[in-house]
């Protein structure tokens, strides 16, 4: 069976496989985002503390993707819960370092004049800093979307959703019917979603950022 018949056969199965892979990669980055936005905002104005966390964060994306899946299986099991808790774990440091960056360069200039005006800090924080802060902060969200694209086709050494299925699938029976097409498939609808929530990002990115701050 050519390539081309194949998609055509299977196509149902593979946009079924390529949502459940948006899907846990979308949770996942949207639980990091939480916790490095959040994590981000805790450590500014803490130099210690924010070498910590970078530091403690940043150790994660050293541990291989199919180690940190295996470690997981004792304590969540097979499937969607050490899915998302690995992917969330390594998401967690390119949101964390751009929230960060981004709220560390904004001029002081700007502070002092929000503080003039007597604002709070929460009051700053939220309708100076943060909106300010924005660019940075969502690259650091689209960075972490886009590794977790990649790194969830891993995920089916677990059970876990996604094209990963049909990559391991193809390669552990290579030189069986459709083994190739089914690893093809698996890998360029990888490649294609990780083009389509990059693309998704920029709009967002355009749309959600003042002229003045791009």
């Amino acid at each position: 069976m050519s390539f081309s018949e194949y998609l055509s056969e299977r196509w149902p199965t593979i946009a079924r496989m390529m949502g459940e892979h948006a899907e846990v990669v979308l949770i996942a980055v949207a639980i990091a985002a939480v916790v490095g936005i959040g994590l981000g905002v805790a450590v500014e104005g803490r130099p210690r503390a924010k070498g910590l966390a970078l530091g403690v964060t940043g150790t994660m994306l050293t541990v291989p993707s199919l180690a940190l899946f295996g470690l997981l299986i004792p304590l969540f099991g097979l499937g969607l819960a050490p899915t998302i808790t690995a992917l969330a774990l390594y998401a967690v440091f390119p949101i964390l370092r751009n929230t960060i960056t981004g709220l560390d360069g904004v001029p002081s200039a700007v502070e002092e004049a929000a503080r003039g005006m007597g604002m709070s800090p929460l009051s700053r924080l939220l309708r100076v800093r943060l909106p300010l802060a924005w660019p940075v902060l969502l690259t650091g969200v689209r960075v972490a979307t886009i590794m977790t694209v990649a790194i969830a086709a891993i995920a089916a050494a677990v059970a876990g959703p996604g094209l990963g299925e049909l990559i391991f699938g193809g390669l552990s029976r290579i030189g069986g019917a459709n083994a190739l097409n089914d690893t093809l498939a698996g890998t360029l609808g990888v490649a294609v979603l990780a083009l389509v929530l990059d693309a998704l990002f920029v709009l967002l990115s355009r749309l959600t950022t003042s002229r003045g701050l791009r």
